[in-house]
């Protein structure tokens, strides 16, 4: 009986050891767990939104000096409000963060006057290759639209709600979200989404995945004469 309670007991202390060595591997399992999820939620919160626009003045800014639109230096700050125009009839242009972005989401307001023809840039080379966002708010055009500027045959329309999102003559909020290699887009109108789009290879100049970001004058007639587009509260959030 004696060598009977002793194995059992020998065989309790073992299923104890056995259950603690379990108990011990679970609790490691769960602090790495915890571990990932809270340095992917770091990330995440590393991701933050910031203004490159900074309501008083062009800093961080500059006017593209070998744009096919012209060089137009009509940019101005109004009460907090980045205000473009032609410099004179038919001399547009683009300005260019002084910083290069990859896989990013721009946010703005825009208020453009009916008439003129628009755009956010993507990637955007020196002189203005980029992925354009539409902002081509005149007879024909359209906003949220994708457009090759100075990439080749590539024009994505945006859906048909986009002249639903959009509200006449105030202010609108477009969001537009750039990302990958071979670039991924969708833009937002008044938090609508209204194109989401893959390119079938990376289109952007000199198969670049970096580009500064873009406002845009267009030259020529395609602008109301005296026309002018506003912006304010301009963002971007990095995605990686």
């Amino acid at each position: 009986m004696k060598l009977f309670r002793d194995s059992f007991q020998e065989m309790a202390n073992a299923m104890n050891i056995i259950g603690r060595a379990r108990t011990e591997t679970a609790r490691r399992v769960l602090i790495v767990l915890l571990s990932t999820t809270a340095s992917s939620q770091a990330a995440c919160a590393g991701a933050a939104t910031e203004p490159i626009f900074n309501g008083r003045d062009l800093a961080g800014w500059h006017v593209s000096a070998t744009n096919h639109h012209g060089q137009t230096h009509a940019w101005r700050v109004e009460d907090g409000v980045l205000v473009g125009g032609q410099e004179r009839e038919g001399v547009g242009g683009v300005l260019l963060t002084n910083r290069r972005y990859r896989d990013v989401e721009v946010a703005l307001d825009v208020w453009p006057d009916f008439g003129c023809d628009s755009g956010l840039f993507l990637r955007s080379s020196e002189d203005g290759a980029a992925y354009q966002v539409m902002i081509d708010y005149l007879d024909g055009g359209n906003v949220g639209g994708v457009f090759g500027e100075g990439l080749g045959d590539l024009d994505a329309k945006p859906s048909l709600d986009w002249m639903k999102a959009w509200r006449r003559s105030e202010w609108n909020h477009l969001r537009a979200r750039i990302e990958g290699d071979v670039p991924h887009i969708r833009v937002w109108i008044n938090d609508t989404m209204i194109t989401d789009w893959k390119d079938t290879a990376n289109h952007a100049a000199g198969d670049a995945v970096t580009g500064a970001i873009g406002l845009q004058v267009h030259g020529g007639s395609r602008w109301l004469r005296g026309g002018r587009i506003r912006f304010r509260n301009i963002t971007v959030r990095e995605l990686r």
